[in-house]
């Protein structure tokens, strides 16, 4: 049988690799959005003790490689909370999105930081409170703003998903290196791999190209198309 029908035989198992691979993405994306912008208005409008402890998160997560993390997670800190049975794909995500938050708070602050004080000065002087100050006007600037930033992270989370094949996550490298395994084609099949991650890593970032012009603020700089 030539190389090209078994990569064929094979494209079913490797397409499974791709969904799991792009859950992962997701996961990170979403955990770091979810807990990044609390973070990001943590460390700007919030108390000394908030915004020490936000700062040793960033500190810790950002410090740390993706595969130390993964192992002490996977190995140490779920096991160490009852969680040891936790399957390595949840592991995965998990520390994947913690990280991303990192990065990602600090994205949503300097964004957020962009914004005029004088916005908020007027906003305060018009009788609203600061929460609706910063979820009215601020945020819905930022948000814009920082959506080139953000979406530099795509293709981050993209290819560090692939760490998670040390922990056994059957993502789209860890599937890879098993067909290899029983095939004994090296070259052709990671090749066929890498390609993949190009063509996942191009859709990806085409869609949030035309995000971020539809959302971009017209005639502001930090919008649109500058990120790409």
């Amino acid at each position: 049988m030539s190389t090209e029908s078994i990569i064929l035989d094979w494209l079913p198992y490797l397409s499974e690799g791709i969904a799991v691979t792009l859950g992962l993405v997701a996961c990170s994306l979403g955990i770091g959005l979810i807990m990044g912008l609390p973070m990001a208005l943590g460390q700007i409008y919030g108390s000394r003790p908030v915004q020490i402890i936000v700062g040793t998160y960033v500190w810790f997560f950002r410090g740390l490689p993706v595969l130390v993390l993964l192992f002490l997670f996977y190995f140490g800190i779920f096991p160490g909370i009852g969680l040891g049975g936790i399957p390595a794909f949840i592991v995965g995500g998990t520390v994947l999105g913690l990280r991303g938050a990192a990065y990602q708070s600090q994205i949503f602050r300097g964004a957020i930081q962009s914004i005029s004080e004088g916005q908020m000065t007027a906003a305060r002087s018009l009788g609203m409170s600061r929460f609706t100050a910063i979820k009215s006007i601020i945020l819905p600037q930022a948000m814009r703003i920082a959506l080139p930033g953000w979406s530099n992270e795509y293709p981050e989370m993209l290819t560090e998903s692939s760490v998670c094949y040390a922990i056994g996550v059957a993502e789209l490298l860890t599937r890879s290196s098993q067909i290899v395994s029983q095939t004994y084609i090296t070259l052709p099949i990671y090749i066929v791999c890498a390609l993949i991650f190009i063509l996942l890593n191009y859709i990806g970032m085409k869609g949030l190209t035309i995000l971020e012009k539809k959302l971009k603020i017209p005639g502001f700089g930090g919008g649109g198309e500058g990120a790409l």
